[in-house]
């Protein structure tokens, strides 16, 4: 017998969250509604507000607020270099380090034919129009170093083959298995400074 269906619903929806399983759900669904009421409607006000004013960057494909981010929009970027990244977690990463300048494309996932993630469900037809249409010299690709991640990778590079531009990757300085959203600063700056020619 459910105790509450308000809560019941509500722990549904924290299941939504990566890694948060039914007894997480439960505990934050508890602490929440016992201790933190204000922490709730704070929570959920937010929720409401970004759901409302974030949208997708009509260039990179970001999360933002206008038709184009601040990246690329901005006139300090070098628009000769482009950097594939599978999700805006991954862009942050690399943009809180500082060692890049140029532009980004996300991805919006990676390859996972397991889950039923092909090319046509990722942003693959939009970054192929991007090279095409723009004066881009260099496309470095920073996907995560897991077995998707490599295999968003080659496709990516196969998709970029026709193209006479630069194509690189990341340095190995990116553990296997790491994601980008968790490197330290250092790691990841060393892994931009070393990148190759695939």
């Amino acid at each position: 017998m459910a105790i509450s269906n308000a809560i019941d619903a509500l722990k549904e929806a924290l299941k939504a969250l990566p890694g948060v399983g039914p007894k997480n759900a439960q505990r934050m669904a508890f602490h929440l509604m016992e201790r933190n009421r204000e922490g709730a409607k704070d929570i959920a006000d937010a929720l409401n507000y970004a759901l409302e004013k974030v949208t997708s960057c009509q260039r990179c494909n970001t999360f933002c607020e206008s038709d184009v981010c601040e990246i690329c929009s901005s006139e300090k970027r070098d628009k000769r270099i482009l950097c594939v990244v599978e999700t805006p977690a991954d862009l942050a990463a690399i943009e809180q380090v500082g060692a890049y300048k140029g532009l980004y494309f996300v991805l919006m996932g990676r390859l996972s034919p397991l889950e039923g993630i092909g090319p046509d469900k990722l942003g693959f037809k939009r970054l192929g129009e991007l090279v095409a249409n723009n004066a881009i010299e260099e496309v470095v690709i920073a996907t995560n170093i897991t077995p998707e991640g490599e295999t968003t990778a080659d496709y990516t590079q196969q998709l970029l083959a026709p193209f006479e531009i630069k194509v690189t990757r990341l340095a190995r300085g990116v553990p296997v298995g790491g994601e980008l959203e968790y490197m330290d600063q250092r790691t990841l700056a060393a892994a931009f400074k070393d990148r190759r020619t695939t």
